[in-house]
């Protein structure tokens, strides 16, 4: 009944304690529940393997093609990949593969870099035929969390082995859709540049229609 203070008596030994349940009518407020508190999320524990990849992507944020209008790059000339039409000692051709590999082979992972089914080349599908091949292919909708040092594969078409987009994985936002990401021959902030990208559940390509997230390929050390 409104008003009633119920007492609730617990016996301890010879003596008891009270405890008041409710509150009286015009009495005092019960007391004030602390604020819970809360506790930041651990940091990332990276292996040294993905701390060089993340280390190695990060450190090329900035750069751009040479000339500025064309996909000339560096990463498709140390591969020996693409068109020698640059001027310079580039090489032409699109090249998020050819970046994301040279990241891998620069940090130690394991990298064969040739056009033969399951090796890495300058398609972004080689991606997925190497995680396949190697037992590192984690589809998007399998429960994987993405880690550090993986490679996203974006616009991925199985039966055609082609895939619009790969990008370096270099942190993971819990509640997020897609992966924090380095992106080699990105198009945000510039033509054909590496740029970082936020939650990206789509491929930063100028025709992303299409180009959504597919999954993750994970890299093994050399």
């Amino acid at each position: 009944m409104l008003g009633t203070v119920l007492i609730v008596a617990v016996v301890l030994g010879a003596g008891f304690a009270l405890s008041v349940v409710g509150r009286p009518a015009g009495g005092s407020k019960p007391p004030r529940k602390a604020a819970p508190t809360t506790t930041a999320a651990p940091a990332v524990s990276m292996t040294p393997l993905q701390a060089r990849i993340v280390a190695v992507a990060e450190g090329q944020i900035g750069y751009a093609t040479d000339p500025s209008n064309t996909y000339c790059n560096k990463y498709s000339a140390f591969w020996v990949s693409g068109t020698d039409d640059c001027g310079n000692s580039n090489l032409d051709e699109e090249w998020c593969a050819d970046f994301a590999a040279w990241v891998w082979q620069k940090a130690g992972a394991s990298v064969n870099y040739q056009y033969i089914n399951g090796d890495l080349n300058s398609s972004a599908a080689s991606f997925y035929e190497w995680g396949v091949a190697n037992g590192t292919w984690h589809p998007v909708g399998s429960g994987y969390i993405p880690q550090p040092g993986d490679v996203a594969v974006y616009g991925l078409d199985i039966p055609a082995l082609v895939a619009q987009h790969v990008a370096v994985v270099t942190s993971f936002t819990p509640g997020d859709q897609g992966p924090n990401v380095v992106n080699g021959d990105g198009d945000r902030t510039g033509f054909s540049v590496v740029e970082t990208g936020r939650d990206e559940v789509v491929a930063d390509i100028a025709d992303s229609s299409g180009a959504h997230l597919s999954g993750y390929v994970s890299p093994v050390a050399g």
